[in-house]
């Protein structure tokens, strides 16, 4: 007698009706989703306790000799020691053991490429380069599908310009406040988020069109309560140290989403209010631009105000996608949108200027780039091939594998470059990270060329 060659039937045959019923528990109302939420906040601190100290905060690991020279700065392990020897107001790094390998922070990395910046060969790239009379360049990271890795390039970007010695600033716009819990971010409500640098500019906006009522005999629109608040907000005070020394936060959480419904009323409350300009200006204001090098934006999954004010805000937009049809295709409709949305407003906005003889607005971007993440070579080159004959230039051909070790450094609430190379066998760890080193790569050359443009356009307008 032959056996049954179906291999038994699917698992969804036959279920039992009452056995169905019995487990089905009772049914589901509002409170449940406190009910969940309240478990899920316990399970977020239970998580995200993992890396840090015993005083609760987190903390950046240290980097060896061989780091340093392999990663963060380009000299022979030989030279490195015998500078420091030459130089006994260097730092000189800290062993675990007795003649072991020498460990040095971060500030002390830092002090040590500024040294080799100075008294090194000019031949090497010791200080990134960065044109000192240049703003900083803000990148935001962005698109409407989920589980893209978004946030995940975003924070592995800032990451990896800090350690190339660059100064960043991350702000988070997404009301998740996932990248504000990768740095370790405290944000107790909206009023430390960028909510009040975009009323803020509202309410400079709204006094400038009051002054203007008056002058014409009109009754002025009162700041309430909120905008007089926001008024007197320091773009500064919302900035928050990080563990890394180098990197600093402007923090999202829940409340944040309230802006979504607050900036479409003052919008028709006044037209004239350029929204799309806040965040650019009130960076600009605060002086943060001449702050830092590199501004990275992490945007909600949606096209809403807040996305519009970060996309405008940058220089340089990339959008992560995975190598499949459906990601290829919503992906296809964020930049549809994204053509609708600037369209509509540049259109708007030309007439209102054609009108009073002025010059029409035109939104500009260094590059935009769309960057594979997640790639499987194995299964998708095919695809990635595809799509690359579609997108052209505006497709990174660099893709961003997926590897063990992101999966791992991610189950202790870590970026890859937070994650102890001793933890993993040492090329597991040089394979793993080669993907993100060359993701950080095809940024900088982006960076790097958009800074170069700028710095030739001002030299040739000076002449």
């Amino acid at each position: 007698m032959k056996g049954d060659t179906r291999g038994g039937l699917p698992p969804y045959f036959n279920i039992d009706p009452d056995s169905a019923a019995a487990a089905l528990g009772g049914p589901a109302g509002t409170r449940t989703f406190g009910i969940t939420a309240e478990a899920c906040a316990k399970g977020r601190a239970d998580l995200s306790s993992r890396g840090l100290e015993a005083d609760g905060k987190r903390s950046l690991r240290m980097f060896s000799t061989w780091e340093i020279t392999r990663y963060l700065i380009p000299v022979a392990v030989g030279h490195f020691r015998r500078v420091l020897k030459e130089n006994p107001d260097l730092p000189q790094g800290r062993s675990e053991t007795e003649g072991g390998a020498k460990w040095f922070t971060l500030e002390e990395v830092l002090r040590l490429r500024g040294h080799f910046g100075t008294q090194g060969s000019k031949a090497k790239e010791y200080l990134p380069y960065r044109p000192k009379e240049l703003p900083a360049k803000i990148a935001a990271v962005a698109n409407f599908k989920g589980g893209v890795g978004k946030t995940s390039t975003a924070a592995h970007l800032a990451m990896s310009a800090a350690l190339d010695g660059y100064r960043v600033l991350v702000i988070d716009l997404d009301s998740q406040g996932s990248m504000t819990s990768i740095f370790g971010g405290r944000v107790a409500d909206e009023w430390q988020t960028v909510f009040p640098l975009i009323a803020r500019h509202y309410a400079e906006h709204l006094r400038g069109e009051n002054q203007r009522r008056m002058d014409r005999g009109e009754a002025p629109i009162p700041l309430d309560e909120t905008l007089a608040e926001a008024a007197e907000t320091d773009p500064k005070a919302l900035v928050q140290k990080t563990h890394w020394p180098n990197i600093d936060l402007i923090g999202a959480q829940l409340n944040l989403y309230w802006a979504e419904f607050q900036i479409p009323v003052w919008r028709m409350q006044s037209r004239g209010w350029k929204l799309w300009d806040a965040l650019t200006d009130m960076l600009e204001a605060g002086g943060l631009l001449d702050e830092y090098d590199v501004v990275f934006l992490d945007t909600p999954p949606a096209l809403g105000y807040l996305t519009i004010n970060g996309l405008a805000a940058s220089d340089l937009l990339l959008v992560p996608l995975g190598a499949s049809f459906l990601e290829f295709d919503s992906t296809g409709r964020f930049f549809d949108m994204l053509h609708a949305t600037f369209g509509s407003i540049e259109e708007s906005e030309g007439m209102a200027a054609r009108a009073l003889g002025r010059e029409a607005l035109s939104f500009q971007w260094d590059a935009v780039r769309a960057v594979i993440t997640r790639f499987d070579a194995a299964q998708q080159a095919e695809l990635a091939s595809l799509m690359q004959t579609y997108l052209g230039q505006t497709l990174s051909p660099h893709r961003q594998g997926y590897t063990a070790l992101i999966g791992q450094a991610g189950e202790q609430v870590q970026g890859i470059y937070e994650a102890d190379y001793r933890d993993f066998n040492r090329e597991t760890y040089v394979r793993g990270r080669e993907t993100f080193d060359a993701t950080y790569a095809a940024f900088k050359q982006l960076l790097v060329g958009a800074w170069r443009r700028d710095e030739l356009e001002a030299r040739e307008a000076a002449e």
